[in-house]
């Protein structure tokens, strides 16, 4: 019975320990705590560096910044933010990443989106700043590499706006056929998505092979 009291013990002792590690893999700015869902997703961050060999070494430098549940028509969407500067490394191994915690998150979608800062009036009214907004910045470029990154690894294209008959535009993203087998189910994904980040509506479909 002792023993079997101790091996308990020893379980709970591993798992508050893979608890405490499994934080590392969040940064947030400043000293804000993490919500119990970016807690969770750090933690099978942490779980997929320790599981798999093949991600082990790319995966350990790598943290993410923040996550959101994002849930529409019934569809489920994980994003995870992370640092601008680690979103070479992550896209590297993005497509198994994304695959292994597709396994954790069943039925949800896994996207990876990079933290950029918009600048905007207030930048141009300091006195420090001289010039124009660096374009990289701007609220149009950002929000494009948005776009860019919710459907990584897949190419946007071309993009077209179109004037609906109740006066607003609604943009259409063309991406690549070659990769309508793996993404003709996550459209409607990556139109929430993009609307939840931006208020922006866009339609997302594959261009046409010519």
């Amino acid at each position: 019975h002792n023993q079997h009291i101790g091996f308990q013990l020893l379980k709970l002792y591993f798992s508050i320990i893979n608890m405490f590690l499994g934080r590392r893999k969040i940064q947030k700015a400043g000293d804000v705590k993490p919500t119990a869902f970016e807690e969770n997703c750090a933690q099978e961050l942490y779980n997929i560096e320790m599981q798999h060999t093949g991600l082990k070494a790319d995966l350990y430098p790598l943290h993410i910044t923040a996550a959101r549940e994002i849930t529409t028509d019934g569809k489920k969407a994980v994003v995870l933010f992370v640092p601008y500067t680690q979103l070479a490394d992550y896209h590297k191994i993005q497509k198994t990443l994304v695959e292994e915690l597709e396994k954790k998150f069943a039925d949800a979608h896994v996207m990876i989106v990079a933290n950029r800062t918009i600048l905007g009036k207030s930048w141009k009214r300091n006195p420090l700043n001289k010039g124009p907004i660096p374009r990289s910045r701007t609220l149009k470029t950002v929000q494009e590499a948005v776009l860019d990154d919710i459907v990584y690894p897949s190419e946007i294209v071309g993009k077209q706006t179109v004037l609906r008959t109740d006066g607003n535009k609604t943009m259409k993203v063309y991406l690549d056929p070659k990769e309508q087998v793996q993404l003709e189910n996550k459209l409607e994904t990556f139109s929430a998505v993009y609307k939840t980040l931006t208020s922006k509506d866009v339609k997302f479909q594959f261009a046409t092979s010519r």
